[in-house]
């Protein structure tokens, strides 16, 4: 017999995991090897439970789920990465993929389905959920650049040009000028409506 396919299970709501946990285990070829709550605990658990897939919540503490997918990608290329997420956005799912995670499907997935994709994943494929690789698509790619992101990311945060400037170890004139660029490119009136904007389609 084939041995069953061993998952790395990473949400930080332990709810989730155990719910998640409780409908992979009912498939006979599919067994939870380990879960953990944080994305920097990703690697060492994969390693240390030889897990052939893991799954992965995007909104996680230490890292988030595509920074552990980018992680596990470096360190542990055999173990193949499933974003896992309530987050449907299109800019993720394009930022999950740029990262080295072999698929990206939404949480709300019926259990036999995300079995399904935990298998193809598993034999070397990539799974997608069809209507958010449309809306990626249709979305395109994201206009700001590095630093605009950075400094749009850092001012979601609140605080002030010059905290700002004095967090990136930038001039404010500087900033200024980032923020002025990327309330121009989302098409925001002010830096706070950016900032949203920029998060809700998975910019940031």
């Amino acid at each position: 017999m084939t041995r069953p396919i061993r998952l790395l299970l990473a949400d930080d709501q332990a709810l989730v995991r155990g719910a998640l946990a409780a409908l992979l285990d009912l498939e006979p070829d599919l067994e939870v090897v380990a879960q953990v709550g944080r994305g920097d605990e990703v690697v060492d658990a994969a390693r240390a439970h030889a897990a052939d897939v893991a799954l992965l919540d995007v909104e996680m503490p230490g890292l988030d789920g595509i920074q552990a997918a980018a992680a596990l990608s470096a360190s542990l290329p055999a173990c193949r990465s499933l974003i896992v997420t309530t987050f449907g956005r299109p800019g993720y799912l394009r930022r999950a993929m740029e990262a080295g995670a072999s698929g990206f499907v939404v949480k709300d997935t019926p259990s036999s389905q995300l079995a399904d994709a935990v298998r193809r994943v598993a034999a070397g494929l990539r799974v997608v959920d069809p209507a958010l690789a449309a809306e990626s698509l249709a979305s395109g790619v994201s206009p700001l650049t590095p630093r605009e992101t950075e400094v749009l990311t850092v001012a979601a945060g609140g605080g002030s040009i010059t905290d700002i400037a004095r967090t990136l170890y930038l001039s404010e004139g500087t900033v200024r000028n980032h923020l002025s660029s990327a309330i121009g490119k989302t098409g925001a009136r002010n830096r706070s409506e950016a900032a949203a904007i920029a998060a809700e389609k998975g910019w940031l």
